[in-house]
């Protein structure tokens, strides 16, 4: 599974990426969700997990998003209002695969697990991009 910060900004920092991993461990216990891998960038993350039958794929990401983002807005406030004007963290779109024939679960795993820029690179990427200070 997929999903991206509202506007794609780069919000995911360090301390937002140990709230999110904090509300998984409660989620993965209260609905029986397990987490097998997570993988952060600046703007969105991996998620690798299994489900129990009675749960959607669909289920299972709204609980997800729904969940972290209600964490991330206790924990840091000033996100709510300042980055994203009172809206909401996660983006409406979110992709999800199931693993088959085609892909084979070490493939995404290792996929997940080093998907993610190295911060220094990114961070050098994200100065180049802007024009203007402001």
């Amino acid at each position: 599974m997929v999903t991206a910060v509202k506007y794609r900004k780069a919000l995911i920092n360090s301390p937002i990426e140990g709230c999110i991993r904090e509300s998984l461990k409660g989620i993965s216990e209260r609905y029986e969700i397990l987490i097998d891998e997570v993988g952060f960038d600046q703007n969105h993350i991996h998620i690798f997990c299994g489900a129990p039958p009675r749960l959607s794929p669909l289920r299972v990401i709204s609980i997800i998003k729904s969940i972290t983002a209600r964490q991330i807005f206790k924990q840091f406030p000033k996100l709510k209002k300042e980055e994203l004007w009172g809206g909401e963290f996660w983006s409406d779109g979110k992709y999800i695969g199931t693993v088959g024939e085609a892909a084979s679960e070490k493939t995404i795993r290792n996929y997940i697990h080093n998907q993610s820029l190295d911060k220094k690179e990114a961070d050098n990427r994200m100065k180049q991009l802007k024009l203007f200070k402001l």
